[in-house]
């Protein structure tokens, strides 16, 4: 009754605050009025779309990694009644999501509702809207993971269930009005951030009401991991969100526009809803062994829930709101195609100082080596020590991810053929080397505690769970790690697959996580400092490295030899004037594709040799403490063994 009601007053918020900007984004486009269904249905629509989403989001985040599973990793009650309740949101955010389409097709033709509900009208508007098939591929994942819901019975399938219902957000931000436009990038990738940490806390509150309603057990527990959730994802709102809107005004503008009050209204909202949850909870969590402390959750969680859900309406009315006109300067085509300019060609000094933070890796990057650093400290507060060199390559690995998104080179990367080689090879080549040299997942095992007997499984047990996993067990084969590190230079660049990638940010997201992932999956194996499904023996190491450098040198040399510039049209399109002939760059791009494909091997071999010979030196080192603990037990029996050999020997010559 709470998520229907919170749903409710979410849709009356959204569908009354779009009458403050009623029927202006139309004017500004040119368009008519749709009347009244269209303009105010489209926002009541997307929020019953939204709700079902967040609860759906919440509930498997809570199965998976808030409500302890059993030791045998089936599901328990609570975990099982989490999921049959992501079952019923994930089918409304379905329904949402397939009504959007015909809103979306009417709300971008100014058209009433009704005229485009023919099956031939509409599904040629469809083809031309990008929203609308955004919004159908959402409900497609949606129904997915409906049918997830319904067989789910284990904690690993529940976790793969959870991946697909972020999957589902996915296509809306990445075809959304921060799609378009100037400075897209960084509009985009940080509404991933600010909708991810809007669906999970907000879904997250949901789930964990439901599960303190049912008295569910290890209620402490579960509340405290909530918590730190919460608390991660309201920074990450508070952050994202104000980049986010002043992509789209100036700071003058916050108090003199439509657009920049509800920016106001919102902002209040979650500052509110920041402080308010966290004292609560943290009051409730104290008192929560009582039936005071759950009932306390209860009603002030309640309270935060209606809240939560009519921010959500205030967000969705912000989307409706079209930003001041301050910032009406039309952006050229490079602008429009990358969402920045580049005025000047790309020089070494460029390449390395010119930079422009990528929110999604580069923030991925500070954070990697500042949970490292965190983790080291740790041990060393406990009196353990952890190996210098290791921390180094790791801070080594997370500037190199950082330098290839955020330098120069990310910066050009979309533009320049040449440059986003560079990058691919920085991404899938070098920086995986550095952080699987580092072993994170041995060092994550030593931080984090066992749970003990009969006591609910934590992190350590996610990530062990994690490394003897199916999955994780065929990635890590020999050959489908190398299939996928060497296959995918050809299957990305000579299908026609880049081609239609580079018109795409979120592909250009995909593309270097991808290489990122590939390299690392291809490296940990190989390297072979963290456990492992699968074990290679030295010479299979060096055998799987030296296997794949022919093939890294047959790209490079091929896309050198070609005459057919790869991605041809998407460069001319650009116009850059300082980027005439597209046939050299791409020559380039290939020439360091090639020459890049000694580095790691370099750095590889010395890897393992130094981690034989370490291996030597613990060798002679257990041998010389067995030494001194028996009295050289054994060097005394082989001498005696020759002994009697040589009296034999004396015995046979008399």
């Amino acid at each position: 009754m709470l998520i229907v009601t919170a749903a409710v007053l979410a849709a009356l918020v959204a569908a009354a605050l779009t009458t403050l900007s009623a029927g202006a984004s139309y004017e500004l486009l040119g368009l008519p009025d749709p009347g009244p269904i269209t303009q105010y249905g489209l926002p009541v629509v997307r929020v019953i779309a939204e709700s079902g989403a967040v609860v759906c989001i919440g509930a498997l985040l809570f199965a998976a990694f808030a409500i302890p599973a059993k030791r045998s990793g089936a599901l328990a009650a609570d975990g099982y009644a989490a999921v049959r309740t992501a079952g019923w949101a994930a089918a409304v955010w379905c329904v949402g999501a397939v009504l959007m389409v015909p809103f979306i097709a009417a709300d971008a033709t100014g058209r009433p509702v009704g005229d485009v509900l023919n099956t031939e009208v509409l599904f040629g508007l469809v083809d031309a809207l990008e929203q609308a098939q955004a919004w159908l591929l959402t409900a497609v994942i949606a129904f997915v993971v409906v049918l997830c819901c319904r067989i789910v019975l284990s904690w690993g399938w529940t976790v793969v269930a959870f991946g697909l219902s972020l999957l589902a957000l996915f296509p809306v931000i990445a075809t959304g009005h921060s799609a378009s436009g100037g400075a897209h990038d960084i509009a985009t990738n940080s509404l991933l951030f600010h909708l991810f940490g809007a669906a999970l806390w907000v879904g997250g509150l949901v789930a964990l009401l439901a599960h303190a309603a049912r008295r569910g057990a290890h209620l402490p527990l579960v509340a405290r991991r909530y918590s730190l959730i919460a608390l991660i994802c309201w920074v990450a709102l508070a952050l994202s969100g104000v980049i986010n809107a002043f992509v789209r005004m100036t700071p003058e503008q916050l108090f003199t526009s439509t657009y920049g009050l509800l920016v106001i209204v919102k902002t209040v909202c979650l500052v509110v809803l920041g402080v308010f949850g966290y004292f609560q909870r943290r009051s409730a969590v104290q008192r929560i062994e009582e039936s005071a402390g759950v009932a306390a959750l209860l009603r002030l969680g309640a309270v935060e829930a209606l809240v939560m859900f009519a921010t959500v309406g205030v967000a969705v009315a912000l989307g409706r709101t079209p930003p001041p006109d301050g910032l009406a300067t039309v952006p050229n085509r490079t602008e429009l195609l990358i969402g920045y300019p580049l005025d000047s060609p790309p020089t070494a000094f460029r390449l390395m100082f010119d930079w422009r933070f990528d929110l999604v890796f580069g923030t991925l990057a500070l954070a990697m080596a500042a949970l490292y650093l965190l983790g080291v400290r740790r041990l060393r507060q406990r009196g353990d020590r952890w190996p210098v060199g290791r921390t180094v390559v790791w801070l080594l690995g997370c500037a190199t991810v950082l330098v290839a998104t955020s330098s120069g080179i990310g910066k050009y990367a979309p533009a320049v053929f040449s440059v986003h080689m560079g990058q691919h090879m920085l991404l899938s080549m070098l920086a995986p080397v550095f952080l699987v040299m580092a072993g994170p997942t041995s060092l994550a095992l030593r931080v984090f505690k066992p749970a003990g007997k009969e006591q609910p499984p934590g992190p350590r047990e996610w990530l062990l769970a994690f490394v003897h996993s199916p999955i994780t067990r065929v990635l890590t084969n020999p050959i489908v790690a190398l299939v996928l590190f060497v296959g995918s230079f050809y299957a990305l660049y000579f299908s026609g697959l880049f081609d239609v990638a580079l018109t795409q940010h979120w592909a250009h997201l995909a593309m270097n996580a991808h290489f990122l992932l590939v390299g690392y999956v291809f490296y940990w194996p190989v390297i072979g400092i963290d456990p492992a499904p699968r074990k290679l023996p030295p010479m299979g190491k060096v055998g799987l490295v030296f296997a794949s450098m022919p093939f890294h040198a047959f790209f490079g040399i091929a896309l050198m030899m070609s005459t057919n510039v790869i991605g041809g049209d998407f460069y001319r399109g650009l116009d850059l004037p300082w980027l005439t002939d597209l046939l050299a760059d791409q020559r380039l791009g290939g020439g360091l594709a090639w020459a890049s494909g000694e580095v790691p091997l370099v750095v590889v071999m010395l890897a393992l040799l130094i981690q034989w010979s370490r291996a030597d030196g613990r060798t002679a080192r257990r041998i010389d403490r067995k030494a001194d603990a028996d009295g050289d037990a054994d060097l005394v029996a082989y001498n005696e063994m020759l002994k009697r050999l040589a009296d034999k020997d004396d015995q046979r010559s008399r």
